[in-house]
C-alpha cells in the first residue's frame, strides 16, 4: 500500500561533491544549492504531460549550439563591419551640435 504525500520532504544529496536539497511536494520537485532558495523546479503536471521532455531536449540542443557558435557563423563579406552592417565612407559628427533654422513667427 502506498502513502499519499501530503507534507514536503527534504532531502540532502551530494552531485560532484556539492551539497543540494531535494524537495518532493504534492506540487512537484524542487532541487536547490544547499543554503540557496533558487533552484530547478519540475511540476508533477509538466512531468506527467511530456513538457518537461520536450524542455529539456530544448536546452540541450541550445547549449550544443552555444558550444560550437564558430561552426555555424557564415563567412563574412567584404566592405562589412563586425555587425554584419556596411560600413560608410563618410566622417562621423566631430561633436559639433548643427543649428537648427528658426522661424520668423507673424506679428
Amino acid at each position: 500500500m502506498t502513502t499519499v504525500l501530503e507534507k514536503t520532504l527534504k532531502r540532502q544529496l551530494s552531485i560532484g561533491g556539492r551539497a543540494y536539497i531535494l524537495t518532493v511536494s504534492a506540487e512537484g520537485l524542487k532541487l536547490t544549492l544547499k543554503g540557496r532558495r533558487k533552484g530547478l523546479e519540475l511540476r508533477w503536471d509538466s512531468l506527467v504531460s511530456g513538457d518537461a521532455a520536450l524542455a529539456v531536449a530544448l536546452n540541450a540542443s541550445l547549449r550544443r549550439l552555444a558550444a560550437e557558435p564558430a561552426a555555424h557563423k557564415p563567412p563574412s563579406q567584404p566592405g562589412e563591419g563586425s555587425k554584419g552592417r556596411i560600413s560608410s565612407a563618410q566622417p562621423k559628427n566631430s561633436g559639433r551640435v548643427r543649428q537648427s533654422t528658426t522661424r520668423r513667427s507673424k506679428a
